[in-house]
């Protein structure tokens, strides 16, 4: 039962990340920008941090769970282009345009529902890989959402529509969420999971996230960068110390 409880809590936080956008208005760009500089940073030290602290953490890893961790890799590589998903984080523009929003929308569902079955089964592995891996997806979520709130205003959605099916494909997480839980009572689906989701989050700091940091050529702000990223691993690792 804790772990249905520490589960559905986790999504909730991860949904509600979903209203970020509204914060965002009063800013202009440019300090908006400057945020998700950093926050893109945390996020790809979190998320490579919590997969190989957490996810990866096994004495003797068989070729099956190799396998998993390349599946997920694979298949967050197949996603991107059936879907034109792209976990992007630059606020839209002319010289920066993004997919229509309907294929935004098709995609953050799709994601957040892979989120929800990743929580679970990292709850149900242990309950201190299940808050890491909630904080990880928290901030890769963070820099997410204020990127899709942006593109649905651009694509001609109002600030209260855009909020709504943000907020609304969000709760695809709930629904993967409890399905794991539902069927991990009949089949122990995290032992293909937990590797899976390992392998989604390197695809996603590697293959997304970093290229994203290496745009920015300022030294002092890739010095800050490169500090924000140690900061995500190191509290990853910290997380495996707290009982």
């Amino acid at each position: 039962m804790n772990v249905y409880v520490y589960t559905i809590i986790s999504v909730i936080l991860i949904s509600l990340i979903s209203l970020i956008g509204i914060f965002t208005i009063p800013f202009k760009d440019k300090s908006i920008k400057k945020f998700l500089l950093y926050s893109v940073s945390f996020a790809a030290g979190a998320l490579l941090g919590d997969a190989f602290f957490h996810l990866l953490e096994k004495d003797n890893l068989s070729i099956n769970y190799a396998v998993y961790v390349i599946s997920g890799i694979i298949v967050f590589f197949i996603l991107e282009k059936l879907i034109r998903w792209r976990h992007c984080h630059v606020l839209t523009s002319k010289d920066h345009p993004h997919p229509l929003s309907i294929m935004i929308l098709i995609g953050d569902s799709l994601h957040n529902f892979i989120d929800g079955l990743i929580i679970g089964a990292s709850f149900l592995l242990d309950v201190k890989v299940g808050i890491a891996t909630t904080i990880a997806i928290i901030f890769h979520e963070i820099p997410q959402e204020i990127g899709d709130f942006s593109v649905l205003l651009y694509s001609g959605f109002s600030k209260a529509k855009a909020l709504l099916f943000n907020f609304l494909t969000a709760l695809t997480a709930m629904i993967g969420a409890i399905l794991v839980l539902i069927i991990n009572s009949y089949i122990n689906i995290e032992l293909f999971l937990i590797p899976f989701a390992a392998g989604s989050f390197i695809y996603i700091a590697a293959s997304d996230l970093i290229p994203e940091l290496h745009k920015e050529l300022e030294f002092k702000k890739s010095v800050i960068q490169l500090v924000f990223f140690i900061l995500g691993v190191a509290i990853m690792y910290g997380l495996k110390f707290i009982e």
